[in-house]
């Protein structure tokens, strides 16, 4: 390799947050017009790695190259005008601000001294409509669902004609069309040299769009190898340094005969329609559908988020549209939102910080303000939340352990009722393993679970019985054998409804 076709490199670059070593030593090169698959646990460095090659770290040693001279990479986005963008796994749009003012924020078009919003409204919709993004261009951000953000996001980065583009778990919330296009996109920008770093931990998705995968392992680098000779089982076990027996725990079938936990009689909520079901203490069901079914929808109307008509039911007992509610009857809600709306990752609290503001809640009986020390450590050790130091801002975790700190929180009130929205996005695959085993133990213990995930074989291999929605409705309810990619996709594309 010719030294002239490294675009951006990290050279022996090490990195620490407060004392805690996260990065040690690591290289890494990107050639100009490919590909560069960046693959490992949560945990292992990946989002520190590519924060340090945009700009908004800085290494603590070790340098940054970019076309092979050593540079110091302007902090806070500014790396933009070097020509590297970031696509943030946790979005990095401001949520007051129109689709259109986002994309333009920094670099507003002017015309005599004016901004020129016409242009720029033109340029965001050929922007948008290049990625088959249905999004209005003059709505507002915090208005838009998870899914529209990230095509936004995507949007503004490959819309700036960038050299590098680092794209840290793009399709976690896209549908597999949104996907589709996404990747012609980046191909024909590839062809005409646009480098691209690639963070995923979809294995397929990895093998099919790279042309190099690296891996890191505990800060650590591990191996760089041609796609071309990489399976995904290398990449699982070069990931996590073991192998992967069996990804999904065995199924543990419910007491049919067993009581209800949670009735659902036709809840609707705006765009849910007639939601009915039923679930069985000990039991996991999974809600499939394709993204804006209304699955999300329906959960929050279910714990009180959103007004709803119809009947939610805990241990046979009618429970009025309201969260203080519902959490006093053990019914826990884990969004999907975990930055947002879960951790809030905004405030700068500490993992410390976000398991002691359980304490504030000690009237209700949460937890007293004497057990924080206890609730941390039992967290640690039930949940493995790998953090060298309780005292580091929970948002400076891995995605990993935030979902299992957003867990270790919500499982604090001991619900025996836990709807669990898209469990392990943006989660590699040893950690997921970990989220399947939790969910199942926790079946296992009794409680009610409910997993709802856009992700086909986390649904197939965790859950008894699956709900497809489709356009706000339930269309489907499978078990046993019904419970298959074929069956789900038919009820899903609106190919069949139940009888």
């Amino acid at each position: 390799m010719e030294p002239s076709d490294i675009v951006l490199a990290a050279e022996r670059v090490s990195k620490a947050f407060g004392g805690v070593q996260v990065l040690f030593s690591v290289d890494f090169q990107l050639r100009r017009g490919e590909v560069h698959a960046l693959m490992g646990e949560n945990g292992a460095g990946k989002s520190t790695l590519v924060k340090i090659l945009s700009g908004f770290e800085q290494p603590s040693s070790g340098q940054v190259l970019l076309d092979g001279q050593p540079v110091r990479l302007p902090p806070d986005g500014r790396a933009e005008a070097l020509g590297i963008a970031i696509i943030h796994q946790e979005f990095n749009l401001a949520e007051h601000l129109t689709v259109t003012e986002s994309m333009f924020l920094g670099r507003e078009v002017t015309r005599f001294g004016v901004l020129d919003r016409r242009a720029m409204r033109r340029a965001t919709r050929a922007a948008l409509d290049q990625l088959g993004a249905k999004v209005d261009e003059n709505a507002v951000i915090g208005s838009l669902p998870v899914a529209a953000r990230q095509m936004v996001e995507i949007a503004k980065a490959i819309s700036r004609r960038t050299r590098v583009v680092i794209m840290d778990e793009p399709t976690a919330v896209l549908t597999r069309a949104e996907t589709d296009v996404l990747f012609a996109q980046i191909r024909r920008l590839k062809a005409e040299g646009t480098s691209f770093i690639f963070v995923s931990h979809k294995l397929d998705e990895v093998m099919a769009l790279s042309d190099r995968i690296t891996i890191l392992r505990d800060g650590q680098w591990i191996k760089t190898a041609e796609a071309s000779e990489m399976t995904g089982e290398r990449i699982a076990q070069a990931m996590v340094g073991r192998e992967l027996s069996s990804l999904f725990p065995p199924k543990r079938e419910p007491d049919v005969d067993g009581p209800l936990a949670l009735e659902v009689r036709g809840v609707s909520t705006g765009y849910v329609k007639g939601a009915s079901f039923q679930l069985r203490r000990g039991e996991v069901m999974g809600f499939a559908g394709l993204i804006g079914s209304g699955r999300t929808e329906l959960m929050e109307a279910i714990v009180g988020l959103r007004p709803r008509e119809g009947q939610v039911l805990v241990d046979g007992i009618a429970l009025a549209p309201d969260l203080g509610r519902a959490m006093a009857a053990g019914v826990a809600y884990l969004t999907k939102d975990r930055k947002g709306r879960g951790l809030l990752l905004g405030s700068g609290m500490t993992v410390n910080l976000t398991l002691q503001s359980l304490a504030a809640h000690a009237r209700w009986g949460w937890l007293s303000a004497r057990s924080e020390a206890a609730a941390l450590e039992r967290a640690r050790r039930r949940f493995d939340i790998r953090v060298r130091d309780p005292r580091v801002v929970a948002g400076r975790m891995s995605g990993g352990n935030q979902q299992k700190l957003l867990l270790a929180k919500v499982m604090e009130r001991n619900p025996q009722v836990i709807l669990i929205d898209e469990p392990t996005r943006g989660i590699d695959v040893g950690t997921k393993q970990q989220i399947y085993n939790f969910i199942a133990a926790l079946a296992a213990e009794g409680a009610a679970v409910v997993v709802v995930s856009s992700e086909m074989p986390e649904v197939i291999g965790l859950c008894t019985k699956v709900a497809v929605m489709r356009e706000g409705r339930i269309v489907g309810q499978l078990e046993g054998d019904a419970i298959n990619e074929t069956e789900i996709m038919r009820y899903a594309a609106g190919l069949k409804t139940a009888a």
